[in-house]
């Protein structure tokens, strides 16, 4: 069906009865196909959208110029959308409006493009009347507030989930059908907002719908990138990196601010005034321009803010003189320097360029954060703030350590610009900020170098050595003087600063404390020497004065002793210890599973966790159930609502747990394998259009979707397969078809553009694909899968459909992970390690629900030292895979350096450091086990059933109940 033509053709001024209600403007100027949606108009207004409530507003009506406005401040206080049910034909006039008078394309023709512009406009109308609502009523209540800082925020699709938590996917659809276009059509047409990469952002995501879904007082604070991290292109070579352009046809979301805007200043220099307060001037400054997202949550008023800073410069920074010279790139280098900062997530920082543009990142993030959170803490006080007040009103929570810069911000503006004393203002600091950590990996806890950090942040630097120095003094007064190899040990582990000669003030202490050391033990030997003497003759007496020169140059002088012992090492650099900056600093520090946290406690922060055992929690992730359930699988959305009798569990997802009792139920299987079969014939579909690959919805759906890294062990995953590969080509047809379940192993994820085994890896995948896939021997029994340009919008797709998910990393590396949890909520059983969430997901879903392999996290030491000492012994199928990838068989890639990673006893990228030998005749049973019980379908079904029902533990609305209640000490506020 041809898209519908248009034109503009005006608009009747209507006046609307007492039952007629809206403040967002439809525009009814179309002339198409349906003669009662596009229907000639006389010029001379806008046409109103109908609601089903009493009058608020009719609004600018050009005929008469009458205006009503709406009077937020007494009877229609708190007025929000959800006070009101738009029908089809209101929604229809207004996405005709948006194609008019909000164009990003030209006016002749409503093609889907813009079809979801202008549906997009409609929806966000409807959501600035809740968002400003929202903060107009938390304004005038001056409640608590929390802001979530992350450098990522991985949305997803804006418009299904906007119109779900809106409850008008419906009334939407319908309007959509009458325009001659169809929702889902419409809906694929946006692009993902290339904001993140991983489960970091994802879970920043699902907490602001929690937030908001919840009430709770919040804001999200992250970078406008324009570029993202990359689109991620498979040819044959592999992954290739190209940018994003999901901004290139503009954000219908996003809303400029363009009267909100912070200076943010790079190098300079500080000086001293001359009453004692310090100034940074001089250097670089951008200016961070504040982006403002709408987060609606379901079923409620409640629209949150997801705040993102872009860069630039002043007009008068662009060099005009040297542009008309002929020196363009003199004339704009500022404007670029400015921009690149917002150009891309995680730039690549091999490079002192690209550490110098991380750093940078990092810090536009705190500065402009911070500083608009006073700003807003101070217009709310009133004339004058009282800063006691701040951490009863603002709680920061920094994900993970990329946040860390907002520490030194925060006191470097209270100390410096509102002129609090440090003891004031390190007191709300360290009320005010908490941490999350998301990982143990030690290169994972950020460090930067001091040197860098020093140039790029002079007064950051010095702020950090207050904090440092703080910290010197508490670890000394908590372990004493006395045993120096103890205080050696917990300094050299818990200082911010990483081999930096200790304040002077501190060495100063050391060497009075061994002085006195010192001199007590020469008064006790000379008390001795003294009464041994009394019996002695009288020519023992006179000794040598040339021997006792000698022996007192054998007593060491204890200034040497300490300097030899606490002086920096000139051979290595001094670096900046971000994450124990953030333990410091902040007032809570948490895990994000229990056996995380319990790793965080024991190990990763073992010595901050004895000082400061209050500090420490757990609050395991988890995900929305809204987009990760009721969004995304509709199908088994219905079934949950009609067994479980509402809808209820959307938000409260304990009533999951009802499905227990009806998990044998055959009706209900019956009604389980119909929606997972028609979620895998979307698969299907979905792999022809991206892959060429056309897989049969038969076979079983064994997916690993993730970030390709070492540790989360993809190799494991695809060296299984090979392994299964190898054997069936060694069978007959028969022993084939009667071994081995048919299966499609469908892999997805992006390696970081310079991490080049996980390239490697990648590459491995595809080119196992390559050869699998067309092998006519093996036909539907295998199928290898690699999906390139892994995101939120393919998740939505692949988990609903996907029947066995591989959650297999290193067992103590994965701090939680998320996937887990959201395939687990779809009815997908899951094979892994007991690693992350993995443990309380099984402990939930029950040990028979679950496929187990591997070694433990408390074994993996010791498996790397027996590994070390040469005695590990590999299995020998391990050993007949490795070989018969280097036959060849899949293709001229030389894969030497990949199977070498998994060879010798050490070495760096030697030795498998990541135990995929070790576990691999573990995971080889366990897969022999899920073909086992995937060949009884009533048995495989109930488990699946089993899954579902014990995910509730594992929405994000209860973890952010916990942290709201521990952490950010904020309570709900519902509009009234």
């Amino acid at each position: 069906m041809a898209a519908p033509a248009f034109s503009w053709v005006g608009v009747n001024s209507i006046s609307h009865s007492s039952s007629i209600t809206s403040s967002i403007l439809g525009f009814n100027g179309f002339r198409g196909e349906n003669p009662n949606f596009f229907s000639n108009r006389r010029r001379g207004g806008f046409h109103l959208i109908h609601w089903r409530r009493r009058n608020l507003l009719i609004s600018n009506v050009a005929s008469d110029h009458q205006q009503r406005v709406i009077d937020y401040s007494s009877d229609n206080e708190g007025l929000a959308l959800d006070a009101f049910q738009p029908d089809s034909a209101s929604l229809a006039s207004s996405i005709k409006y948006h194609a008019e008078f909000t164009p990003s394309f030209s006016p002749e023709r409503f093609e889907l493009p813009k079809a979801f512009n202008a549906t997009a406009g409609s929806v966000r109308d409807m959501l600035i009347i809740n968002w400003n609502a929202t903060y107009d009523y938390y304004d005038k209540m001056n409640v608590k507030q929390a802001y979530y800082l992350s450098m990522e925020f991985l949305q997803g699709r804006a418009l299904l989930n906007a119109i779900g938590n809106l409850e008008l996917t419906g009334a939407y659809a319908e309007a959509l059908r009458k325009l001659g276009h169809n929702l889902e059509d419409v809906a694929k047409q946006e692009p993902d907002a290339a904001l993140g990469n991983g489960g970091l952002g994802r879970l920043a995501s699902c907490f602001l719908d929690s937030m908001a879904t919840l009430n709770y007082p919040a804001w999200g604070y992250g970078l406008r990138y324009k570029y993202g991290l990359f689109k991620q292109l498979i040819t044959k070579d592999g992954q290739e990196e190209v940018a994003e352009n999901w901004l290139e046809m503009g954000n219908p979301w996003e809303i400029a601010r363009n009267d909100i805007s912070y200076p943010v200043k790079f190098y300079g220099e500080v000086i001293e005034g001359a009453d004692g307060r310090k100034e940074w001037v001089g250097g670089d400054d951008v200016i961070a321009v504040a982006y403002d997202v709408p987060i609606p949550g379901y079923k409620t008023k409640t629209t949150l803010n997801l705040r993102l800073w872009s860069t630039k410069v002043a007009s008068e920074a662009f060099d005009l003189q040297a542009y008309n010279a002929g020196n363009h790139a003199k004339a704009y280098e500022a404007l670029k320097r400015a921009e690149k900062i917002c150009y891309i997530l995680y730039p690549g920082d091999e490079s002192l360029e690209g550490k110098t543009l991380r750093l940078k990142q990092q810090y536009t993030l705190c500065s402009a954060s911070l500083q608009d959170i006073i700003a807003r803490f101070e217009k709310r006080s009133g004339v004058e703030a009282n800063w006691d007040e701040f951490p009863h009103k603002v709680a920061v929570q920094m994900n993970d350590t990329h946040p860390t810069l907002c520490i030194p911000e925060l006191l470097r503006i209270l100390i410096d610009v509102k002129g609090l004393s440090w003891k004031n203002a390190w007191e709300i600091t360290q009320r005010t900020v908490a941490y999350t950590n998301h990982t143990v990996l030690p290169e994972a806890l950020e460090k930067w170098s001091l040197e860098l950090l020093q140039e790029l942040l002079p007064r950051h630097v010095e702020i950090i050595k207050m904090i440092d120095e703080e910290l010197v003094n508490t670890i000394v007064a908590e372990y004493g003087t006395a045993d120096l190899e103890l205080l050696q040990e917990k300094l050299n582990r818990m200082r911010i600063l990483e081999n930096v000669e200790l304040p002077g003030m501190i060495m100063e202490l050391l060497l009075e404390t061994q002085e006195s050391i010192a001199d007590t033990v020469e008064e006790e030997e000379e008390e001795e020497i003294k009464d041994e003497s009394k019996d002695e003759s009288s020519e023992t007496s006179a000794v040598d004065e040339n021997e006792e020169e000698t022996e007192a140059e054998k007593v060491e002088d204890p200034g040497t002793k300490i300097k030899a012992k606490f002086e920096p090492d000139q051979k290595r650099p001094k670096m900046v210890r971000m994450a124990n900056l953030c333990v410091v600093s902040g007032h809570t520090v948490n895990g994000v599973a229990e056996i995380h946290s319990e790793i965080v406690k024991k190990e990763v922060f073992n010595e901050f966790y004895e000082l400061w055992p209050e500090k420490f929690q757990n609050k395991t992730n988890g995900v929305t159930p809204r987009r990760w359930i009721g969004f995304c699988n509709p199908e088994l959305s219905e079934i949950i609502t009609s067994w479980t009798g509402s809808e209820d569990w959307l938000i409260n997802t304990e009533k999951l747990a009802e499905l227990q009792k009806f998990a044998n139920n055959e009706e209900l299987q019956s009604q389980w394998r119909e929606a997972k079969l028609r979620n895998k014939m979307k698969i299907v579909s979905f792999l022809k259009e991206k892959t060429g690959y056309l897989v049969s919805p038969e076979a079983m759906f064994d997916v690993q979707v993730k970030r390709i890294h070492e540790y989360k062990r993809q190799l494991l995953n695809i060296m299984g397969i090979v392994y299964r590969y190898k054997q069936m080509k060694e069978m007959t047809a028969e022993e084939r078809k009667k071994k081995y379940v048919p299966r499609v192993c469908i892999f997805g994820g992006k390696a970081f553009a310079t991490y080049i085994q996980a390239k490697r890896i990648v590459k491995f995948i595809t080119d196992v694909g390559a050869t699998v896939n067309n092998d006519p021997e093996i036909g539907d029994l295998l199928k290898v899968i690699f999906v390139p340009d892994y995101n939120v919008s393919v998740a939505e797709v692949l988990i609903p459909g996907s029947e066995l998910s591989q959650h297999i990393s290193t067992a103590g590396m994965e701090a939680s992970g998320t996937s887990n949890m959201k395939f687990s909520m779809n009815g997908c059983i899951l094979i892994g390690t007991l690693d992350g969430a993995n443990v309380e997901i099984r402990q939930e879903v029950g040990e028979n629900n679950f496929f187990l392999f591997g070694a433990r996290a408390d074994e993996i030491a010791g498996l790397r030292k027996e590994r070390a000492e040469g005695k590990f012994v590999p299995d020998p199928r391990f050993e007949e895979v490795k070989a018969f990838v280097r036959t060849g068989v899949f293709g001229p890639y030389n894969y030497d350096e990949l199977m070498g990673s998994l060879e010798g006893n050490e070495g760096y990228g030697r030795a498998d450091y990541f135990l995929v030998g070790k576990d691999f005749p573990s995971y080889l049973e366990c897969q022999e086990k899920v073909d086992e019980a995937y060949r009884d379908q009533k048995k495989w079904t109930k488990m699946s059933i089993l899954n579902t029902a014990g995910s509730f533990k594992f929405s994000s609305d209860r973890t952010i109940h916990q942290y709201a209640r521990d952490i950010w000490m904020i309570e709900p506020v519902v509009l009234p």
